[in-house]
């Protein structure tokens, strides 16, 4: 009993770490929205000067993608000013609340 204790906690660490490391790599969601909303949102709303864009306007492949080949690539200079975790940051927000996501949502 005593080793299966151990063999759970080892696990457990294991896992916790795993998750902090890949959390690190990736975007913060509630950061992403932040900037969405300051830099992205102010061209893409119904009316403005690009098409209206919100998380459920992709899916999350196809935001992936977006972020992989694409990158603003009719007007990258708006990207100008932007860290590349800024840009991990809007893309999370963007990822987490797509229209196949488990939590979708527009972006408020």
């Amino acid at each position: 009993m005593h080793k299966l204790s151990r063999l759970l906690i080892a696990l457990l660490l294991v896992a916790f770490a795993a998750s902090t490391v890949l959390a690190a790599e990736g975007g913060n969601p509630k950061k992403g929205k932040y900037l969405f909303k300051k830099h992205c949102k102010t061209c893409h709303v119904e009316g403005g000067q690009s098409e209206a864009l919100t998380p459920l306007s992709k899916t999350q492949a196809q935001w992936d993608r977006f972020f992989e080949r694409d990158k603003h690539e009719k007007k990258p200079e708006v990207l100008e000013g932007l860290s590349e975790q800024d840009l991990k940051d809007i893309q999370q927000f963007l990822f987490d609340h797509a229209a196949d996501s488990p939590q979708p949502q527009t972006c408020g």
